[in-house]
């Protein structure tokens, strides 16, 4: 569906947070018909920007209200990195007898075990849900808004575009190139699904807001007078003094951001939910922890407008 004829609901990271995705709903207008369906407003469609699942109390219910919105063309929704991840996780590698495409790791199996223990791991239920989030595309071009989790970069969407028809879920052959590190596939989900990263200088780190301590940050790749570190850096306001002023090495990919205004989740931001650039709006306000569920109402402006956020929770 075209952006010029229809007006977009984009919402953020919602973790299995179903009450204050209700809450959101209500707030846009939307009216509940039944236990997980929701119908827009006249002329307006939602669109979720991935992370449905993972930490949050109701995921079960979260990704049914999803679905049920999508079947019935009420909605759209674009793959996160924890879809991402979690199609990995019961994936088995062929030449690795016991292993999967995402290892068992004790880091991994604690990002997602109150999902596996919300469906069941091995369940038909959890066996249903990984389907699903095959169908989910990691973009999205509206025509006049463009869609991605993590990062907008024109070459991996051109390297999905090539590998993934539009319309089709996910191939087993791209799968397993997505997890083949070193592919073009790889490369392309990781940029799509989690964002530019960068290592940072010897002897600088951080703890994330999971408690690792990590040497590689998530950048913001939408600033274009960047210089340093901690210019690009995204960490916790009380990291931030951690992040080296020194000139960020050769390499760096970010470019400016140009065309349809771009939509993104996945960066737990912080405090009151604002623009990023007046081309780009995060959506992930933290709603996982004590943030709000962050929406942006869009009408199809090219210059976005902090006015148009609606948050709830």
């Amino acid at each position: 569906m075209k952006a010029d004829s229809m007006g977009f609901d984009f919402i953020g990271d919602i973790h299995g947070q179903a009450g204050k995705l209700q809450a959101l709903l209500h707030k846009l207008g939307y009216v509940e018909t039944g236990k997980t369906m929701w119908i827009p407003p006249q002329g307006r469609q939602a669109v979720f920007l991935g992370d449905l699942i993972d930490r949050g109390p109701e995921q079960v219910k979260v990704v049914n209200i999803v679905r049920s919105m999508i079947d019935s063309g009420n909605a759209l929704s674009i793959m996160g990195n924890h879809e991402f991840n979690a199609i990995g996780y019961v994936t088995e590698r062929a030449e690795v007898p016991g292993g999967f495409l995402r290892r068992h790791s004790d880091n991994n199996v604690a990002q997602h075990a109150e999902f596996l223990k919300q469906v069941g791991e091995g369940s038909e239920l959890h066996r249903d849900m990984v389907t699903c989030f095959r169908t989910l595309p990691p973009f999205l071009d509206l025509g006049g808004a463009r869609v991605v989790h993590a990062w907008w970069h024109q070459p991996f969407v051109d390297v999905v575009k090539r590998s993934w028809p539009a319309g089709t879920s996910m191939s087993e052959e791209f799968l397993r190139a997505a997890y083949d590190k070193g592919s073009a596939e790889f490369e392309a989900m990781e940029g799509l699904t989690k964002g530019l990263e960068i290592t940072l200088p010897d002897g600088y780190s951080f703890v994330d807001h999971s408690g690792k301590e990590r040497t590689e940050v998530r950048t913001r790749w939408w600033m274009e007078d960047a210089r340093t570190y901690r210019d690009v850096a995204i960490v916790g306001s009380e990291h931030e003094h951690r992040m080296p002023e020194t000139d960020i090495v050769d390499g760096y990919l970010a470019t400016p951001v140009i065309g349809s205004p771009v939509f993104i989740g996945h960066y737990w931001m912080e405090g009151l939910p604002r623009l990023l650039s007046p081309k780009v709006a995060c959506l992930d306000w933290s709603a996982a922890k004590a943030g709000p569920l962050v929406a942006y109402r869009w009408d199809g402006e090219q210059e976005l407008d902090a006015g148009r956020f609606v948050a709830a929770g």
